[in-house]
C-alpha cells in the first residue's frame, strides 16, 4: 500500500522475508489463499507481488496509534504530526534546536500511504513524509529493525532519498544505526527499551517458547545495539 505502484518485486519480499516474519512457502500457499488482495504478475521481465485491492482501514501507521506525550527537553511532543524521540546519550540539545525541533514535530505531512509522486521531494513536508515511510517500515517487523541492504532495496518502491544513510543519521532521535560488522543495521528506537524489545508479536513469542523447549540458550538479536557504536 505504501509503493507507488501498490506492487513490489516478489525477489525483495524474499529478502526481508525473515524479517516480515513471512513463512518459508508464503509465495505458494500465502499469497494464492488471497487472491482478493495479492496476485503475482511479470512487469518488465520481474515478478512482482501486486495489491489487488485498498482497504482503507489499514492505512493507519503505527505512529498515528500510539499515545502522544508533551514536548520536554527530551523533543518529545503531544500532537497528530510528532514522533516518540530519543536522543543518544550524551546529546543535549539548546533552546534553539529544540525551538526548530518542535517547529519540525508540529510540522503536517502527507501520509506515509498516499502516493509519494504527488509530492514535490524538495518541500520539507514530503522530506519529513520519507521519515513517516522508514519509521512504518520499520514498525512493520517482527523485530523493529532492518539491516541497511534491506532498507535500501525498496529506494525505488518508496521513493527513498538517494542518501538514505543521512537522513537517518540526521534522525538519530528516532532511529538508531549500528555498524558491527560489515552488515549495518537500522532499529527503530520507540521500540525497545534499552535493548530489550518492548512489544514482541506472537510469532516471535512462540519462537522463543520454541527455543527455551529445546534447552537452547537463546541470544537476544538486541546484542548489536549493546556492542555497536552509533553512527552520528
Amino acid at each position: 500500500m505504501m509503493s507507488v505502484d501498490c506492487r513490489v518485486p516478489l525477489e525483495k519480499v524474499e529478502f526481508i522475508q525473515s524479517a516480515m516474519g513471512l513463512p518459508h512457502d508464503f509465495k505458494s500457499n500465502l499469497i494464492p489463499k488471497y487472491p482478493e488482495f495479492f496476485s503475482l504478475k511479470v512487469v518488465n521481465g520481474r515478478v512482482h507481488l501486486v495489491l489487488e485491492n485498498w482497504d482503507s482501514s489499514l492505512a493507519m501507521t503505527a505512529r498515528e496509534d500510539r499515545k502522544k506525550v508533551r514536548i520536554t527537553k527530551d523533543g518529545n511532543f503531544l500532537g497528530p504530526n510528532a514522533f516518540k524521540v530519543s536522543f543518544p546519550p550524551g546529546f543535549r540539545p539548546n533552546a534553539s534546536y529544540l525551538e526548530e525541533f518542535e517547529k519540525w514535530q508540529k510540522m503536517e505531512f502527507p501520509s506515509p500511504y498516499l502516493n509519494a509522486r504527488r509530492f514535490d521531494s524538495a518541500d520539507p513536508k514530503a522530506r519529513k513524509r520519507v521519515v513517516a515511510v522508514l519509521h512504518e517500515l520499520l514498525s512493520l517487523t517482527m523485530e523493529k529493525r532492518v539491516t541497511c541492504a534491506q532498507l535500501d532495496a525498496f529506494h525505488s518502491e518508496y521513493l527513498l532519498p538517494s542518501r538514505l544513510i543521512l537522513c537517518l543519521i540526521k534522525h538519530q532521535g528516532i532511529f538508531y544505526i549500528t555498524n558491527k560488522g560489515a552488515r549495518g543495521t537500522v532499529f527503530l528506537k520507540e521500540g525497545y527499551d534499552g535493548s530489550s524489545l518492548i512489544e514482541k508479536c506472537p510469532l516471535l513469542l512462540f519462537q522463543e517458547r520454541f527455543v527455551a523447549l529445546c534447552g537452547r540458550r537463546e541470544v537476544s538479536v538486541c546484542n548489536e545495539m549493546q556492542s555497536s557504536s552509533f553512527i552520528s
